[in-house]
């Protein structure tokens, strides 16, 4: 209020000081009239909305700027891994000193053009940070805190040093309100369990990851924020003892569970998959009698892969193609090489002529971890000799890479890895360029919950806000 206060008082001394009207010595009234006129401009920012769904946009507009005054959007995110990620871009105000990132277009920073959600998607760690890193919501009960600020000129470092125009504090969302969050430990099955408020019964996502294992609940928490009871499974750990146990029973096992929950309309479960999750998916949909998913989604994934093995066969072979891996000339390991050429035998693929619902599958074509491209090539062919291409559709990404995720996560080109088997640490080449890897997410975000309502949800479900 002091602040504001202040504003207006050194507005009317400006508008004062213009007009002539003063009564001072003229040395003393050209230095007012200089500090009423810097004075007289306190930018006000504004973020609407603040507290969001991360798949949500916001609207970013900057006004009582000076008219064609240079100013740098930035966004700051402190990670609970501790690290600092940051992204900005260039502006210049229009005649009336507004800047409305939705509509203009930023002269450089992390990102150029109209990018309204520019400031999240082109995050990337602030100079000085460790090497490798990769931004990932481990706790979907907290937000994803990210402040915006206005800084004065056209900035490319050295924030932390000065004095921001104006700051607002916002929130991004995986968990929407009222969704329940449940731990799962059920006939050997570990995972999160998402549930929608309201009665239901709710279509169901069976959701899995790669092969960096562990449990990641993120995008399962936003599946139930749009209206769908959602089982984060965990299947991959560094307990080998464990891993040695789980086949394909294992993925029946925590469909059923899933399908038999009374909050699910149990013929209406899908299994959505992202690299070798992709695999296990396609393993699920072809050759389970018991799981008939209605629907499947596969994203970075292969059908190529050694069928009626164990996870732990299954990696033990995989590791002895890792030769076949490459090293790039800044250290970074491409392993897309590992499954080509694909394979002509028909017990080292899914065969996925015998899939039987529809399936979405998600590709990127600068993929540099996985032949994902020359997969679904394979595919298509596989499919259209068994009379089942109908049910498949390709969703395409020139220029991005293996890391599709939901919309406006910052892309990452390379980050450190650790092989859940020979425990090998490595900085892994994911691929992509940042801009069409922005798209790419979005787009295929999108798609995805179209693809899911369609075969899903006999109606609409409601609109997943804050």
């Amino acid at each position: 209020m002091i602040f504001r206060s202040y504003c207006i008082l050194a507005q009317k001394a400006a508008r004062v000081l213009v007009s002539g009207k003063h009564q001072l010595p003229t040395c003393i009234w050209l230095s007012l009239r200089r500090s009423a006129s810097s004075m007289a401009v306190c930018p006000v920012l504004s973020v609407q909305p603040t507290r969001a769904l991360v798949d949500e946009k916001f609207q970013i507009v900057v006004r009582n700027l000076h008219p064609k005054q240079e100013v740098t959007v930035h966004s700051l995110h402190h990670s609970e891994d501790k690290d600092c990620w940051e992204a900005f871009g260039h502006y210049i105000s229009d005649e009336n000193g507004t800047v409305t990132v939705m509509e203009d277009a930023s002269r450089g920073g992390t990102y150029t053009g109209t990018e309204p959600m520019g400031l999240l998607w082109s995050l990337r760690p602030i100079p000085g940070s460790r090497h490798g890193l990769r931004l990932r919501k481990r706790n979907v009960l907290s937000p994803m805190v990210v402040n915006i600020s206005v800084y004065k000129g056209h900035m490319n470092q050295g924030f932390s040093e000065e004095a921001a125009l104006a700051t607002v504090v916002t929130e991004r969302w995986y968990l929407a309100p009222g969704v329940q969050r449940v731990d799962i430990r059920e006939q050997g099955v570990k995972g999160t369990l998402f549930i929608p408020p309201g009665p239901g019964p709710f279509p169901a996502v069976l959701d899995m990851w790669g092969g960096g294992g562990g449990l990641v609940e993120y995008r399962a928490a936003l599946l139930a924020s749009h209206g769908y009871v959602a089982l984060a499974l965990e299947y991959l750990t560094p307990d080998k003892k464990r891993t040695l146990d789980i086949e394909g029973g294992y993925f029946e096992m925590a469909y059923h569970i899933l399908q038999s929950l009374p909050q699910v309309s149990s013929d209406r479960v899908a299994v959505l998959g992202l690299s070798f999750g992709a695999s296990v998916t396609l393993t699920l949909a072809a050759y389970s009698k018991t799981a008939k998913p209605r629907c499947c989604v596969c994203i970075s994934g292969s059908h190529v892969q050694p069928v009626n093995k164990t996870l732990y066969e299954i990696f033990q072979l995989m590791n002895q193609s890792l030769a076949k891996a490459r090293i790039d000339e800044n250290n970074h390991v491409i392993w897309r090489d590992i499954i080509l050429p694909i394979p002509t035998e028909p017990d080292l693929k899914v065969d996925v002529g015998k899939i039987k619902c529809p399936l979405l599958v998600v590709i990127a074509q600068d993929d540099q971890n996985w032949a994902t491209v020359e997969s679904t090539e394979d595919m298509e062919q596989i499919m259209e000799r068994s009379g089942n291409r109908h049910l498949l559709t390709v969703l395409s990404y020139p220029d991005a890479g293996h890391l599709i995720e939901p919309p406006y996560t910052p892309h990452i080109r390379f980050s450190k890895f650790i092989n859940q088997f020979n425990r090998a640490k490595v900085m892994m080449l994911w691929g992509g360029q940042t801009k069409p890897h922005a798209d790419a997410q979005e787009d295929a975000w999108e798609k995805i919950l179209l693809f899911l309502q369609k075969h899903l949800y006999q109606d609409i479900p409601p609109a997943a806000k804050l």
